[in-house]
């Protein structure tokens, strides 16, 4: 039987009993209870716990692809969760999604095209119809009664925009917090149009020591209106809804039948660039018409630059991308409100080098160069943002809070 030993504090040390295992020499002894050896850690159950709110209430596996594009998810980062794409790693978390025994589990469908209605398109030929008579009257009357039917018919157009951006393709997302975060975009949209109606005249007559008296909406007037790009603005109406139609309606179905966020975006751009210079060809062709009906300039720089940039804030904001739809437009009509002021400081005494870049302008090129300019280069912005963003899998599907 082995005695027992005295270690170097003279401490009597037991034996070790016969089934314990030696220990080596001068190692420590291990602990008796044994330390379970953990496994790999499941990286996809780590994303749907992350996400779970996301998965639990999205009906197919392509609301969730979104979503996840949406928080940064992309192709290559799934393929650190062992998938090809973001649409794979989105089909394994809609399956693993818990549900009750008896629940059903709904078949992924594409999701649905919105419908057009004969309603909502007789709708967006309202405000074309309403600014084409109100033109007509203005034609053919004289005199005080002339401002009431230029008030009247302002009126009314105003009215029928404002339900043709609250129903349909062009209709934003609902909500009062919506309502008061487009209200400065609402400012500038309306600084613009105006400036498209009434500016290129004040600041001709500003530039020339002006203006002596208020717009008559003549057009030899001392303040002349421009008729020709308002009409063609409000008429084109119309085929922005269209366009706007056929963007979400494309880009769901090539959503349903992409494989991945790459595959969708590569599909998506086209469409995108597609449905902007189709509207472009149709406001060139609508300002031709009423430069031609009306006898007067189509004024087709300044007015296709404005419409362009207003589609393009447009569907940015009904794809819950405000952000840069409302920088663009303030920059324009920062722009435009800057041209009209620096001739009238250039009067003060001492101040005329500050009129100097705006005479030079339009000396060169006219006034219609600084709406061109201003519209032009924000628009331009909005192209190559809206090229990055209404690309995406997420701009199309109902996921995601919006900006």
């Amino acid at each position: 039987m082995p005695s027992a030993s005295v270690n170097a504090s003279g401490v009597s040390v037991p034996p070790p009993s016969a089934g314990a295992p030696a220990s080596s020499a001068g190692a420590p002894a291990t602990s008796a209870r044994t330390v379970p050896r953990r496994g790999a850690a499941d990286p996809v159950k780590a994303l749907l716990h992350r996400h779970r709110e996301l998965c639990e209430r999205a009906v197919d596996p392509l609301e969730i692809a979104a979503g996840l594009e949406a928080h940064g998810i992309t192709d290559r980062t799934a393929a650190r969760f062992r998938h090809r794409d973001v649409f794979s790693l989105a089909e394994e978390l809609y399956a693993r999604v818990p549900r009750g025994s008896g629940e059903a589990r709904p078949e992924p469908a594409p999701l649905p095209a919105p419908r057009v209605r004969a309603g909502r398109v007789l709708l967006t030929l309202l405000p074309g119809a309403l600014g084409a008579a109100t033109a007509a009257g203005l034609r053919h009357t004289h005199g005080q009664l002339r401002p009431l039917v230029a008030g009247a018919g302002l009126l009314a157009v105003g009215l029928a925009l404002r339900a043709v951006l609250r129903r349909g393709p062009l209709a934003g997302p609902p909500g009062i917090s919506a309502w008061r975060r487009a209200s400065g975009t609402r400012v500038w949209t309306l600084w613009l149009l105006g400036y498209a109606l009434f500016g290129d005249g004040l600041l001709d007559a500003v530039l020339t020591g002006g203006p002596d008296a208020l717009p008559t909406g003549a057009p030899g007037g001392p303040w002349p209106t421009a008729v020709v790009p308002a009409l063609a603005l409000t008429l084109a109406c119309a085929p922005a809804a269209w366009c706007a139609h056929l963007l979400s309606a494309g880009a769901r179905r090539r959503l349903a039948g992409s494989r991945g966020l790459e595959d969708f975006t590569a599909a998506a751009r086209p469409l995108l660039y597609g449905t902007f210079t189709l509207f472009l060809g149709a406001l060139t062709a609508l300002l031709l018409l009423c430069g031609t009906v009306l006898r007067e300039p189509a004024a087709c720089p300044q007015a296709l630059t404005l419409g362009a940039l207003l589609l393009l804030a447009r569907l940015l904001a009904v794809h819950h991308r405000r952000r840069a739809p409302a920088l663009a437009l303030g920059a324009a009509a920062a722009t435009e409100a800057m041209a009209l002021a620096l001739p009238l400081a250039g009067r003060l005494p001492g101040c005329a080098v500050l009129a100097a870049p705006v005479r030079t302008l339009v000396d060169a090129w006219g006034a219609a160069t600084v709406p061109a300019v201003a519209c032009g280069v924000a628009a331009l912005a909005l192209l190559l943002h809206a090229g990055r963003t209404l690309t995406q899998a997420s701009a199309h599907a109902s996921t995601g809070a919006p900006e």
